[in-house]
């Protein structure tokens, strides 16, 4: 898909490029706090996940901003540098990451932590849902070792027939539990965020990241939780319901006339999984699969190794010096 389609096709993808965000979800944590105020006296804020680092943009701006504001970054993968926040290249999952989380604090607990993280979604809603279960579990896990009481949590959830499960465990832990859904995540999407405000953890609780917050010890079906264990959480949606709608494609035509112009991502991936098949695609390295009917082969004798031809159909190996390939039209 050619980029002026894709810039087309969703407003607040342009709109991120244009306001210099590095992704479309920095619109989702501004119309969070917008509805939730979740920036009001914070001074120490974690961010999860948190790669390509829209969110810790948008915290550095809001939070890191400040005389003694401080924003902690934490993903597996690298991430460019930005001012204001320090950067994590460690697992949510293990012990020291809690441990240099708090470090870089002084001591001292954080009063947010957000995490924007989700699994690579396979399309199996039920696996997707689970993936990232787990995933906001491994982030409240963490959290409990480096938040405040009284502070903030705010995580990516799909919402699925099994959620009361997670209302449930997270009404544990806050006093305030709500599901919200902004405006600039598409209405098409499963994607909303569990807003829990007042970290107040029960008596006699010890933070362990050696083991999952959730154990084996509900009924196999969730939803049928009773008394205490059920919590229902109200359902809110954030940002101007008057604004651009996430799901519909709107023209390049500039209000005032002028003529639209692409404008590049604020900041490329660093070394993303798929790095090493855009290089192979770009010079023309990728197998190219061809019916044998499309494509004769007149000289492989210089080829490394024998070409094995299956019966259905010609797998190409990589261009290779003095090798003629010709193809039909």
């Amino acid at each position: 898909m050619g980029r002026t389609s894709k810039d087309k096709r969703d407003v607040y993808y342009r709109l991120a490029k244009e306001n210099g965000w590095r992704a479309r979800s920095a619109f989702k944590l501004l119309q969070l706090d917008e509805e939730f105020h979740l920036f009001q006296g914070v001074k120490r804020a974690v961010d999860l996940c948190a790669a390509p680092g829209s969110w810790s943009q948008v915290l550095s701006q809001k939070v890191g901003g400040q005389t003694s504001g401080q924003v902690v970054a934490v993903d597996l993968q690298a991430m460019a540098p930005l001012p204001g926040v320090i950067q994590i290249q460690g697992d949510i999952t293990q012990l020291s990451t809690a441990k240099k989380i708090i470090q870089h604090f002084e001591g001292c607990p954080a009063d947010l932590v957000v995490c924007d993280g989700a699994p690579d979604v396979t399309g199996l809603h039920d696996v997707d849902e689970y993936m990232q279960a787990q995933l906001l579990l491994a982030a409240l896990n963490i959290a409990t070792h480096v938040l405040k009481l009284g502070g903030c949590f705010v995580a990516k959830i799909f919402r699925g027939r099994d959620v009361t499960l997670l209302y449930s465990q997270l009404r544990v832990f806050f006093s305030s539990v709500l599901c919200a859904k902004p405006k600039s995540s598409r209405n098409s999407s499963i994607e909303a965020f569990a807003v829990c405000q007042g970290y107040d953890p029960p008596e006699g609780f010890i933070p362990d990241l050696t083991r999952p917050l959730l154990d084996h010890s509900y009924d196999l079906d969730f939803n049928q939780l009773h008394g205490p264990a059920r919590f229902i959480v109200p359902f809110v949606t954030c940002g101007d319901l008057s604004a651009y709608d996430s799901d519909r494609s709107y023209p390049l035509d500039l209000e005032n006339g002028s003529e639209y112009k692409y404008t590049p991502p604020t900041q490329p991936p660093i070394s993303p999984p798929y790095q090493e098949a855009c290089r192979l695609k770009k010079n023309g390295q990728l197998a190219k699969e061809l019916l044998p009917q499309e494509c004769s082969i007149n000289r492989v004798d210089k080829l490394p190794q024998p070409l094995s031809v299956p019966n259905c159909h010609t797998l190409l190996a990589p261009k290779v010096e003095d090798t003629e390939i010709k193809c039909s039209p």
